[in-house]
Parts: structure tokens; C-alpha cells; sequence
């Protein structure tokens, strides 16, 4: 997926992020993925919009085990992190819309 958002580097800058005060949206994508480059011409528009939180790309392929950790089972998915809990995840199935996502975004506290 083609984004502006810093990609994860190291699993301990993960553990940093997810402990922070603000809200972290973390990305799980893949280049190979049709459903996540369905993603690329709104979700800048959505980065715009929600700057208070912080986003990251998490490339599938290379977080794997991650991914498993985080029960992560299709991409592409979005899970929020606020002081280190878990505070939303969407990963439904479907291919996801601009609305679905910015429904998701807006929900986050």
C-alpha cells in the first residue's frame, strides 16, 4: 500500500508506540494485497482528517508473527492502541470503505 504513514521498523518501536498516550492506529497491509491498494486513493484524505492519532504501517509479510500475536488474520486490518490497552480493531472481512473506516477512526477514544 502506497501511504505517507512511517512503516513499523523493530518490534520494540511497536511496544513503544502502543504504550503511548495517544491513540496509535496501526495498519496491516501488503503490496500484493487488491483490497488494501482499494484503500490508497482515500485513506490519505482519512490521515488528514484524524491527526491527533498516530498511524503506522505494518507490512503483513514482514510481521508475521505479529500478526499472529495479534490475531491478525486478513488485511487489510486496523488495530488502535491508547497507554498499551487495545481500545478497537476493525478486520472485517470485507473489502473496507472510506466510510467504514472513517466510522472506525471516529469511534476511537
Amino acid at each position: 500500500m502506497k501511504t505517507d504513514m512511517p512503516k513499523l521498523e523493530s518490534l520494540k518501536q511497536f511496544e513503544e508506540i502502543k504504550q503511548g498516550e495517544t491513540i496509535s492506529v496501526f495498519t496491516f497491509s501488503a503490496d500484493w494485497c487488491p483490497d488494501c491498494r482499494f484503500l490508497e486513493p482515500f485513506l490519505p484524505n482519512l490521515l488528514k482528517k484524524y491527526t491527533q492519532y498516530h498511524f503506522v504501517y505494518v507490512d503483513r509479510d514482514q510481521w508475521m508473527d505479529l500478526c499472529v500475536d495479534l490475531m491478525i488474520l486478513g488485511i487489510p486490518s486496523f488495530v488502535a492502541f491508547k497507554n498499551g490497552a487495545e481500545i478497537g480493531r476493525f478486520v472485517p472481512k470485507q473489502r473496507k470503505t472510506e466510510a467504514e473506516i472513517d466510522a472506525f477512526l471516529g469511534g476511537l477514544k
